[in-house]
């Protein structure tokens, strides 16, 4: 099993009491706000049932980060959901936690908001028996790549014109290590 050696990066700290802001479950009154951020944030834009769907069947792998003082002003956000794929080596299906999206609110950036979230949600997306974390990521945002290699994610491939505007994607993963 991966233990919290293996997702926590060495540079978060466990004490998140001096912290502006925290991390808890998304609920649907938030489902607004996120798609607000999405849409604000990131090129990529999805309809209000896709946010719905995920926060439905990953609930606990939703989260958002909101300032302490007001838990309904949100900063950012993580959806994770489960995909069964075919296994390389064998007949079986398995399951890989895939990060399909992360955004935090532009002025509130390189706060350890990204960090913590994917902090918060990794070991949630694991209870559901993956083999490994996945993900894509623009090629030319490179402190996203940045943050994503400080938890342990290697480049596996590039997915051409994986973006609608044309641009490449990293895929990639994070395997978990069974001991």
């Amino acid at each position: 099993m991966t233990t919290d050696k293996d997702i926590k990066p060495s540079f978060l700290e466990k004490n998140d009491d001096n912290k502006p802001f925290l991390i808890r479950r998304c609920t649907i009154k938030d489902l607004e706000n996120v798609k607000e951020i999405n849409e604000k944030e990131l090129p990529e834009d999805y309809p209000f049932f896709f946010y719905k769907s995920i926060l439905e069947n990953f609930p606990e792998a939703f989260l958002v980060a909101c300032k302490k003082q007001d838990p309904n002003y949100l900063l950012g956000y993580i959806m994770w959901r489960i995909e069964r794929i075919p296994s390389k080596d064998s007949l079986r299906l398995i399951n890989k936690g895939h990060l399909v999206s992360i955004a935090v609110v532009e002025s509130y950036r390189r706060m350890g908001i990204a960090s913590a979230l994917l902090l918060k949600s990794m070991p949630e997306i694991l209870k559901k028996n993956i083999t490994e974390y996945v993900l894509e990521v623009r090629i030319s945002n490179h402190q996203a790549v940045s943050l994503y290699q400080n938890f342990n994610f290697k480049t596996e491939g590039v997915k051409k014109k994986y973006y609608k505007d044309g641009e490449n994607a990293y895929y990639m993963v994070n395997k978990i290590h069974n001991t």
